[in-house]
């Protein structure tokens, strides 16, 4: 039998460049008849091997009725039911079937297209990088990005965290607005633990953030990814583009790097939207309400009594306070880049020092120290040092 080449280069021969059966017969010695019958068919010469019985045949009818009842029923469990019946097959050829007949047991779900007006929409999702990130001292911590994405110019931002908790998140949301530039109408949420309170309402910290700025907030349902696609593709593209290839020094370098990525992510032309988000972001902002004068306070508060020992513990650090205002009640305020304290009576600064990410460390004030020493008495006391005669360094270099 031709093969499809051999039946093109015929027909091309003959009819093209007006070769003769008989030369065709002299240059490839086939036979007559074989030449003619290729030059008479419309169509390219198919093999078809007739088809084999498969072990899985007499079983398919019960593999219906097994997936009728429960259409998420696992293969390997098929396998298992079917086996007491007689089938003796591997498990490539049931999970293959499965996975072939199993959507149409499955209800079936259609999709439509959706159009945002400028300013309508802005969807959050939480991405995790796949490598715990640098927070210094040697340490690596598990880390999270918040990405925002709007609906209309598709234009992205993200900001780096290392807790799901509320006001982690709330100031992440915030970095990612005001990095916007101006407030949507909606903000779209899958069903976070952190602001989420079941039935579709926020938890109260989340209602609090979200009045203050204000926006209206929505919570899809659960398995409902595609309600909110625009920020899937986002991450989906932190992971094949952001990630690969990247190291960072520290959590400062990773979000200075995050934010020239989404720069750069934002004047692509978008396939789907075919045009820059940064272009069509510059529309939609004329549509957007005007970011407010501050910014929501998303930063974690308590009251304290100063110890006998001044520090104070937050996420495993010890930071230290004023040794003045020992047995006084201080407020502590606890951000994304500051650990502060004040007194409550009097407003006195307790402490002031940069937020550390790296864990189990005691991070303690120069003049705190200085402060402890004076009130332990040891602010005039010279040091002890050890005194040698200098004939034993001269014997140390002979």
């Amino acid at each position: 039998m031709l093969d499809v080449e051999r039946w093109a280069d015929l027909r091309r021969e003959h009819f093209v460049r007006g070769v003769s059966i008989k030369e065709l017969m002299r240059r490839t010695g086939l036979a007559r008849n074989t030449i003619r019958v290729a030059l008479r068919s419309q169509a390219p010469p198919t093999y078809e091997r007739s088809r084999t019985p498969s072990k899985l045949d007499p079983f398919k009818e019960e593999i219906h009725e097994l997936l009728r009842r429960d259409p998420k029923l696992p293969g390997v469990r098929v396998r298992e039911l079917i086996e007491p019946l007689g089938f003796q097959g591997g498990k490539t050829i049931v999970d293959d079937y499965v996975r072939e007949v199993r959507p149409l047991f499955l209800p079936q779900r259609t999709f439509q297209r959706t159009v945002y007006r400028p300013g309508e929409i802005c969807q959050w999702d939480l991405w995790e990088p796949s490598e715990p990130v640098p927070v210094g001292h040697g340490q690596v911590r598990r880390a999270y990005v918040v990405v925002a994405c709007l609906g209309y110019s598709r234009a992205g931002s993200g900001a780096l965290i290392f807790n799901k908790e509320a006001p982690d998140v709330l100031w992440g949301m915030t970095r990612c607005l005001w990095s916007l530039g101006a407030l949507p109408e909606l903000m779209v949420w899958d069903r976070e633990g952190c602001l989420h309170a079941g039935g579709g309402r926020p938890t109260g910290v989340y209602a609090a953030f979200c009045g203050q700025l204000p926006v209206d907030w929505y919570f899809c349902e659960r398995g409902d990814a595609p309600a909110k696609g625009g920020v899937e593709r986002i991450q989906g593209y932190l992971e094949t583009n952001f990630e690969p290839g990247r190291r960072f020094a520290n959590h400062l370098d990773f979000q200075l790097q995050l934010d020239h990525w989404f720069e750069k992510a934002n004047a692509r032309a978008h396939r789907t939207l075919r045009a820059r988000p940064i272009d069509r972001l510059a529309e939609e902002l004329e549509a957007m309400r005007p970011l407010p004068a501050h910014e929501p306070d998303t930063d974690r508060r308590w009251v304290m009594r100063v110890p006998p020992d001044p520090h104070l513990r937050f996420d495993s650090n010890d930071y230290s306070l004023d040794p003045n205002l020992v047995a006084r009640r201080v407020e502590v305020r606890a951000s994304q880049r500051q650990i502060t304290a004040s007194a409550l009576d009097t407003g006195e600064l307790a402490c002031r020092h940069e937020r550390s990410f790296a864990k189990h460390r005691t991070i303690t004030a120069l003049e705190h120290a200085r402060t402890l020493r004076e009130r332990r008495g040891e602010g005039d006391r010279e040091p002890v040092v050890q005194q040698r005669p200098l004939a034993v360094y001269d014997q140390l270099i002979a």
